[in-house]
């Protein structure tokens, strides 16, 4: 028997919710507990029907497996401390309110709402619905058209092509993050990275007392080269006990576009010299990945002072290199 619900909901606030539970007549499916027994009976499946509905007559058909969620049912799974979308188990408060697993443990076990002990309480009526949605992917700005079941939403956007690039520079934590044009305009403006075009290059690396050097970055360079963009990277660390400089390329998109392109680097003096050949990294890599598996021109200190030349003191060293498209 259908029946207007005005002071019982099963996953709202008593001090009420994102709707006027006026305005809805519903037919009871929230899960009760039988006196005499301990197990949770589930009566029929919720239907929810507008009353204007009604009015003109209108037959509400049962929803189908998987709809897509509306703006007010999406915050209605939103975390109320991290502002993030709540997956299973969602935790609620005895007045209703929620909570994700992740943020119960930062409020110390307290209702950021009204302060009460959270306890145990599973929202299992709030987890239900998530299960029954289907979600735009939360990179729906930067391109991605995808809808996604709820419970795969966050394997989809982990993974998603149109996820934003973390800032490629190396030389501080930076924590910008976008899409490829805003990196490098970026790179451009707040960290004055040298830009330039072509797809061969010729640079020269000098530092005084190289000795001093430990771990440090020394320079970044972009290239635009095929309608896209490279990093260069120059850089001193220590390889276990042995100071050493890497050389590398980086891809500013993902990896699989990366593998399109391939480049060399050539470093030399006193007729000797080091060719390094390979795939330039999507920057969906770090530079620390990058550098850590030493997939680069790996240049010893005593051979890189050597190449260098006069009385080995200073490090006056040319790197040369070219970028070309695979066929």
């Amino acid at each position: 028997m259908a029946y207007y619900n005005e002071n019982v909901s099963p996953f709202f606030s008593s001090a009420g919710g994102p709707y006027d539970n006026s305005r809805i007549l519903m037919m009871t499916t929230t899960a009760y507990i039988d006196d005499s027994c301990s197990e949770v009976i589930d009566p029929p499946k919720t239907e929810v029907l507008e009353v204007t509905e009604l009015a003109n007559n209108h037959i509400q058909h049962p929803p189908k497996p998987n709809v897509v969620v509306s703006s007010s049912v999406r915050e209605l799974l939103e975390c109320p401390v991290c502002l993030s979308a709540m997956y299973p188990p969602i935790h609620q408060c005895s007045n209703g309110h929620t909570l994700c697993s992740g943020c119960k443990p930062r409020v110390h076990n307290r209702c950021p709402t009204c302060r009460h002990e959270l306890g145990n309480i599973r929202c299992l009526a709030l987890e239900k619905v998530a299960a029954s949605l289907e979600l735009p992917c939360k990179y729906q700005n930067f391109g991605c058209t995808g809808i996604y079941p709820y419970y795969s939403k966050l394997k989809h956007e982990s993974q998603c092509q149109y996820r934003p690039y973390n800032c490629p520079y190396a030389g501080s934590e930076c924590t910008v993050s976008g899409d490829i044009p805003y990196l490098v305009n970026h790179l451009k403006d707040d960290h004055k990275v040298d830009m330039h075009n072509g797809c061969t290059f010729n640079h020269r690396y000098v530092k005084p007392n190289p000795h001093e050097v430990e771990n440090a970055t020394w320079m970044l360079t972009v290239f635009s080269c095929f309608g896209q963009y490279f990093c260069l990277h120059f850089e001193a660390f220590q390889l276990g006990m042995a100071p050493v400089y890497i050389a590398f390329l980086r891809f500013m998109g993902d990896d699989v576009e990366a593998k399109n392109y391939s480049y060399s680097l050539e470093v030399g003096g006193t007729g000797r010299k080091m060719i390094w050949q390979g795939v330039p990294r999507s920057i969906r890599d770090s530079h620390r990945k990058v550098r850590d598996s030493y997939d680069g021109l790996i240049i010893q200190r005593n051979m890189a002072l050597f190449f260098s030349g006069g009385d080995r003191k200073e490090l006056k060293l040319r790197v040369t290199g070219r970028i070309w498209k695979e066929q």
